[in-house]
């Protein structure tokens, strides 16, 4: 049996209330018979008073035994088709869920009650309080990092990296390297690179020069004299950086348009070659096989969860920011826009028909189910808290009853 609610205690002591009054009231016209026929002989009026009580008493008694019996076996005697609740508790509980399913949850009366309620607004102004929305969007938050750890970061990993490689699988390397080419040396839009890496290559040359000539000294053929190594590799490297610094500023030095020439034609070889084809894919299979590139998706995935972490935790992060104003702007073209608070209400009223007419069963056992695994004492004292007081008032219009129907009979009884 599950602890009395506050609500229980409150109608616990009514019952006693109210049958204390039934209870006592029951005495009382007993008293009267009793008294009524102890000093009948003495006054023959008191006979009205005697059948009067005694019809009460019978029609309380009556109600008594019936209220009683709904409940437990009246003075503990087994008497057949007592304790009615107890007996029948899972009838009544499948009576009952088919009787809130068909009067209380029809797809009707449930929309009904919505258009009355006006839900769909409702909802819109509640959406776009910036407190609810805040309160929302952290929940929003919460719920995608339990999602993310829900997830087996094994099959995340495969996933990914299965995404990854069919992408780049379905990706020829050598066209799409020589249509990017291509778009970069459309106009002279490669022009700008071009200055900056000669100007770089330039200045490398200027800043190492003295290691590049001691390297370039040192292979230098056994036969050819140090001097003129040394002044050959010299000349070679300060011309080569002269060069450079010119063709780097005058783009119509003809070196700097063989260049660009030379860069075009492999735009236009990359994506008509076959061999180039060929060994752009072994490039890319080469670099799909890196261990680094393998485990990619892990190293995506360990990052997104711990990130998702992070911002759902962080009340002014970033994406919980972004989640506030997306369902606070939701609710304000809900609250707003009629033809968008039309169409929600549509679909909602679609999808109300669709869950209470596909799941009709699931609802009726919810109330069976949950009756079902009440103990039958436990139901008895549930619905006697329920409905006791009332019912004690039945034996109190019982007794009344009684009384005013012996008095009539009695009535009737010395007319004829």
């Amino acid at each position: 049996m599950t602890a009395p609610s506050p609500a229980e205690a409150h109608r616990a002591r009514l019952l006693v209330v109210t049958r204390r009054r039934a209870t006592g009231l029951l005495v009382a016209v007993t008293v009267v018979f009793a008294l009524s026929t102890a000093f009948f002989h003495q006054a023959h009026w008191l006979g009205w008073v005697q059948a009067t009580a005694v019809a009460s008493m019978v029609g309380g008694l009556a109600d008594w035994f019936a209220v009683t019996a709904l409940f437990r076996r009246p003075l503990g005697l087994p008497i057949p088709h007592t304790a009615i609740v107890v007996a029948r508790k899972d009838r009544f509980a499948q009576t009952l869920g088919s009787f809130v399913q068909e009067s209380f949850l029809t797809p009707d009366a449930v929309i009904a009650r919505l258009r009355a309620a006006g839900a769909v607004d409702r909802v819109g102004a509640w959406l776009s309080d910036e407190r609810h929305a805040r309160e929302l969007a952290a929940r929003a938050a919460e719920g995608l990092a339990s999602a993310a750890d829900l997830l087996r970061d094994a099959d995340v990993h495969e996933v990914l990296d299965s995404l990854v490689r069919q992408r780049l699988d379905q990706v020829a390397l050598a066209p799409l390297a020589g249509r990017a080419l291509e778009r970069l040396t459309h106009d002279g839009r490669h022009e700008p690179v071009l200055d900056a890496a000669l100007e770089a290559f330039s200045r490398y040359l200027h800043d190492n020069g003295a290691d590049l000539h001691r390297r370039l000294g040192a292979q230098s053929p056994w036969w050819l004299p140090g001097p003129v190594s040394s002044h050959l590799v010299h000349r070679l490297a300060d011309r080569t950086e002269t060069l450079l610094a010119v063709m780097a500023q005058d783009r119509d030095h003809p070196l700097r348009q063989q260049l660009g020439a030379a860069i075009e034609k492999l735009a236009i070889q990359l994506q008509t070659d076959q061999s180039m084809r060929r060994r752009g894919e072994e490039l890319k299979a080469e670099f799909l096989a890196q261990p680094t590139v393998r485990g990619l998706g892990a190293d995506i995935w360990t990052d997104v969860k711990g990130e998702l972490r992070d911002q759902a935790a962080t009340p002014d992060s970033d994406l919980r920011q972004r989640l506030t104003r997306a369902i606070a702007h939701a609710g304000q073209r809900l609250a707003t826009d009629p033809a968008l608070s039309g169409a929600a209400e549509r679909s909602l009223e679609a999808l109300i028909r669709i869950f209470l007419t596909n799941f009709e069963s699931e609802l009726v056992g919810l109330v069976t189910g949950t009756i079902a695994r009440w103990d039958a004492a436990d139901t008895a004292r549930r619905l006697e808290l329920l409905l006791g007081p009332d019912l004690q008032y039945i034996r109190i219009n019982g007794t009344v009853v009684g009384a005013l129907a012996g008095l009539a009979l009695h009535a009737a009884a010395v007319w004829a």
